[in-house]
């Protein structure tokens, strides 16, 4: 198993979900298939001090909905950020990556350290 540690201070927020996703998909191993899971570990250090550029962190809305009628509800990449920045590096980096049944496999070897 190969293991990747990135800091992620003073790094764009969106490169470096990208880079994730293509660690996890093992696209930067020569023996790349896209059938399976690669034998990789990703660690990021320092999510909190992730650079976020542009307009983002106002303008940027994320959706949930409960399962009622008129329970839409939303919140600012701000908001999310400040609560939990780990999750929202770990969402970016799903909807980064394939959407089939390995996508949760690959995400499971994504591990978010604040140091």
């Amino acid at each position: 198993m190969r293991e990747y540690v990135i800091d992620a201070t003073k790094k764009r927020f969106g490169r470096l979900a990208g880079e994730i996703a293509v660690i996890l998909m093992g696209k930067n191993e020569p023996d790349f298939a896209a059938n399976r899971v690669a034998d990789v570990v990703v660690k990021v250090k320092n999510v909190s001090k992730l650079e976020i550029g542009g307009r983002k962190m106002k303008e940027k809305i994320y959706y949930r909905h409960t399962g009622y009628m008129g329970h839409l509800k939303e919140q600012t990449f701000e908001m999310a950020f400040r609560k939990n920045p780990a999750n929202v590096l770990r969402e970016a980096v799903r909807h980064m990556l394939p959407k089939n049944f390995l996508n949760q496999k690959r995400l499971n070897n994504l591990i978010v350290v604040e140091e």
